[in-house]
């Protein structure tokens, strides 16, 4: 079992920044690609970033590439987003997720085993 716990959401201004972070416990991370998601009010669920178990590869939605940095510290058993250049439509609750049946690249959400509770994110005008 793999427990995940979201931090750094928050309230931003459009432009703004913020860096989320993903801690696990109860087993290393090193064995998961890790994944990021969002689910804004009324809307499905999305893939924002993945990246593969070592870090070498990652992967992200258009609508947020060249924005938005995934990242992971396996030492530390967390994995970051790093948001830049926030615009009101990043307004959702965002969720990591662990996989250990994918690289990162393109996996279904089903494929995710494990999911934090997620932590919500605000982008005002």
């Amino acid at each position: 079992q793999v427990q995940l716990v979201e931090s750094g959401g928050g309230l931003v201004q459009a432009g703004g920044s913020l860096r989320l972070s993903c801690a696990a416990s109860g087993r290393a991370l090193s064995s998961y690609a890790m994944g990021w998601f969002r689910q804004a009010p009324g809307k499905e669920r999305e893939f924002v970033a993945a990246i593969s178990w070592s870090g070498g590869n990652t992967y992200y939605a258009d609508s947020v590439k060249g924005r938005f940095t995934i990242s992971r510290d396996n030492a530390k058993n967390t994995v970051y987003l790093q948001m830049n250049s926030l615009k009101l439509e990043d307004t959702a609750v965002y969720y990591c997720a662990a996989s250990s049946r994918c690289s990162g690249a393109g996996c279904p959400q089903t494929l995710y085993a494990y999911w934090g509770q997620g932590t919500q994110v605000t982008v005002s005008s």
